[in-house]
């Protein structure tokens, strides 16, 4: 069964058991592009190199196998956003003018097309994956001004809050959750273009 099929929160579950070991990708383009895919380099908020994620189409989607590097350890929210720049030092906070997740339309959390499986770091910091997803195709992501690959300091939970919670007075979750899943500050980025 794809990990596309399964609800959002099985999903990103599915895609965290998913975890494989990468090679590393090369290069010192921040994006690289060939007939076998597309290569991230990511920088961390500090600028530092942050580690790589490779797309390439395969079978009607897209395979994508990340190697991210000087994370804290555990769960961390991992995203397409909608535009290309990975300022560091941007007044709003890093990595902000990337804006929000990449989503088509009036999608919330959870089902944005840039919705990623979390990734799991191990005690070194280090979070590898492999997944494919029908949910994007390069050429979207590489249009125009493209678009950026964002991680998260914190476990993203796919919007998915019992209704029994209230905000705001109100049953269920809050514009946050629906909007990032709560995954926190962005730690780490890479232009797609």
């Amino acid at each position: 069964m794809a990990v596309s099929s399964l609800s959002p929160a099985v999903a990103a579950v599915a895609g965290a058991l998913a975890l494989a070991a990468l090679g590393g990708c090369g290069g010192d383009d921040e994006s690289e592009s060939s007939a076998a895919g597309t290569t991230v380099k990511l920088q961390s908020a500090g600028g530092d190199p942050a580690g790589s994620v490779t797309f390439r189409p395969s079978e009607g989607a897209i395979e994508v196998q990340a190697k991210v590097s000087g994370l804290s350890p555990g769960f961390h929210g991992f995203h397409i956003h909608e535009t290309g720049s990975c300022e560091p030092d941007a007044a709003e906070g890093p990595f902000e003018t990337a804006g929000g997740h990449y989503a088509r339309g009036e999608q919330r959390h959870g089902e944005h097309a840039g919705d990623m499986p979390t990734l799991l770091a191990d005690g070194d910091g280090t979070a590898t994956a492999t997944f494919a997803t029908p949910r994007f195709a390069l050429e979207e992501l590489t249009k125009g001004d493209g678009s950026a690959v964002m991680v998260h300091a914190m476990r993203d939970n796919q919007a998915n809050v019992p209704s029994r919670y209230r905000a705001g007075g109100s049953r269920g979750p809050d514009s946050d959750t629906l909007d990032t899943g709560d995954s926190g500050d962005r730690v780490a980025c890479g232009e797609l273009r």
